[in-house]
């Protein structure tokens, strides 16, 4: 007769670890290198963004190069709040901007924002952007905690560019080009 081999029983414990560490260890690279999930809160991004719509940050894009105007970008909050802002790049370092006539103008060239449903009222007087530093605006003008509130934001504040907007599914695509 045949010798028996002894089976082998991995504990659960064992098991678990052996399963569900590396698909932690996946999970927070990811999140922390390479893009997060987030929800927006607020209408300081309408007509673009609106409150509770889930969207997709890369954090990638700006480990090996600089925001440009334009870019959605997502922020730590000043003032201590726990809630992220996500605004749009409008002045760059050495950009000098202002608000006049319900335009915004970078370095005294009215900015085309055709992305907007309204203008910029109210008056900004023309401030420069210093070296690694943006200058944000929320695209509701009229409600948007942005630079004109907590002035200009440095780069190791942002926490990364809004991507992908994958909620509501009517509304599924690519950020970046709004």
């Amino acid at each position: 007769m045949a010798e028996q081999q002894p089976v082998k029983h991995k504990s659960w414990f064992r098991e678990l670890v052996e399963s569900v560490l590396p698909a932690l260890v996946i999970v927070l690279v990811v999140n922390v290198f390479l893009a997060q999930a987030t929800r927006v809160e607020g209408q300081s991004m309408e007509p673009n963004l609106h409150t509770d719509e889930r969207i997709i940050i890369e954090k990638l894009s700006y480990r090996f190069g600089e925001p440009e105007r334009g870019d959605i970008v997502v922020l730590k909050p000043p003032h201590r709040s726990r809630v992220p802002l996500i605004k749009r790049v409008i002045g760059l370092p050495g950009d000098w901007v202002e608000i006049r006539e319900g335009a915004v103008y970078v370095n005294q060239v009215r900015l085309d924002e055709s992305y907007l449903d309204q203008a910029t009222l109210g008056v900004m007087a023309r401030t420069l952007v210093p070296a690694e530093h943006v200058l944000v605006l929320g695209d509701n003008r009229r409600a948007s905690n942005d630079s004109r509130a907590f002035g200009m934001v440095p780069y190791e504040d942002i926490i990364g560019k809004a991507w992908f907007r994958y909620w509501p599914f009517d509304k599924l695509g690519l950020v970046t080009h709004l």
